[in-house]
């Protein structure tokens, strides 16, 4: 009889033991660790039950600062411990007008003009949050979040996470951003926020009835959130919804907009309109695109929907207005590392992002700053190229 090992016999009982404790220990600390950095309660913001928006042959056509107008209305009527507040809010009714009306309606207390000073504007959110009041604290434009990014991150995302859960400050911060002309309020620095302020929800809207969708979202959960509106879309027409102030969207949805086989292109916010107007173009030349709305980066797809695109293409591009390594970088991350889209690919996967300078004075300075429906057309073809030069050669 051949001799049996002892030793090896006694490993295998004692790395089952050692694997147990160690599973152990993992599960606890992810807990002792990681736990409660957003709400874990039946009222987080990823557990609101998503509704729709409906519409029907009497939606009237409108702009989308009538829609997001609209939405306020019933989210005050039909909450009375929503207030806003924030620079030009109340009398003038904001500087895009989406307020106009609420302050007469609801009187200087629920919808407030506020001084210039970014960090009490969200301070005095954080408090009214943490005191059972549903606020949301507008901040004019997106660049002006520096003044308050240390509230932020250093409180607001923190409050959940270093209590374990004990307190919740669900503050809604309302912004705008992307495409303007000036050096101040033009920029897209989405990497600003998703690397500093994680416990907090961050929204990325292509239009104001998605904005609106979003908002309804967070005020019937018990979680913070930043909702980015897209600058360029307050006149541009949308269909008003039937159910105005009720539909809900979720969180961590990517919705693809147009279905395609050749090539994904991932975006968000105002990009979703640059894009859609380069795919005549691209599909002139023959390329099938699938395009996807990320519409939030906090969370970020959460079910994979982008992964399943990816099978069928094998070719993606991630684009936004923000700068070079910035939140194209992170989607490329998410898909391609945490995801495992790699295994999937055919050809390198590309970013498309704002040129690394400031924001730019005057319209052809911004043609030149931001990427426009051209460089996605080039940049697309010029992938297709590199798959395959045979069928799509050199056209510049």
């Amino acid at each position: 009889m051949r001799d049996v090992c002892t030793s090896c016999s006694m490993k295998k009982p004692m790395k089952a033991d050692l694997d147990g404790w160690m599973a152990e220990q993992r599960k606890l600390n992810v807990a002792r660790y990681s736990s409660h950095l957003y709400s874990q309660s039946e009222q987080s913001a990823l557990r609101v039950t998503s509704i729709p928006a409906v519409y029907n042959e009497n939606s009237p056509v409108v702009t989308g600062r009538e829609v997001l107008n609209a939405n306020y209305d019933i989210l005050f009527k039909n909450n009375p411990l929503a207030l806003i507040f924030g620079e030009d809010v109340g009398k003038i009714g904001g500087v895009n007008q989406t307020l106009e009306g609420m302050q007469l309606k609801y009187g200087e207390t629920r919808v407030s003009d506020t001084g210039i000073r970014e960090a009490t504007i969200i301070g005095q959110g954080l408090g009214m949050a943490l005191r059972g009041l549903r606020p949301i604290a507008e901040i004019q434009y997106f660049d002006y979040l520096l003044y308050g990014l240390q509230v932020m991150s250093d409180d607001l995302a923190t409050t959940q996470y270093r209590t374990v859960g004990g307190q919740k400050a669900p503050l809604i911060i309302s912004t705008r951003g992307h495409r303007l002309v000036g050096i101040w309020h033009s920029g897209s620095p989405l990497s600003m926020v998703i690397n500093s302020i994680r416990g907090i929800y961050v929204m990325v809207p292509r239009n104001m009835t998605q904005a609106a969708g979003f908002y309804n979202t967070m005020m019937a959960s018990d979680d913070a959130g930043l909702v980015i509106e897209p600058l360029n879309g307050y006149r541009l027409k949308e269909q008003m919804p039937a159910n105005i102030g009720n539909f809900r969207i979720p969180l961590g949805v990517p919705e693809v907009l147009h279905e395609g086989s050749d090539i994904t292109i991932v975006t968000y916010g105002s990009c979703v309109k640059i894009a859609e107007e380069a795919l005549p173009q691209i599909t002139d030349f023959g390329i099938s695109v699938e395009l996807i709305d990320a519409q939030t980066l906090l969370p970020f797809d959460i079910n994979h929907e982008i992964l399943k695109s990816l099978k069928k293409t094998n070719k993606i591009l991630f684009f936004d207005e923000d700068g070079s390594g910035g939140a194209t970088a992170f989607m490329m991350q998410k898909v391609m590392e945490e995801q495992g889209g790699y295994r999937f690919l055919d050809a390198e996967p590309r970013t498309l992002t704002a040129n690394d300078h400031r924001p730019a004075y005057t319209n052809d300075g911004d043609y030149f700053s931001n990427p426009n429906a051209e460089d996605v057309f080039e940049t697309v073809y010029e992938m297709m190229h590199e798959y395959n030069p045979n069928k799509f050669p050199r056209i510049w």
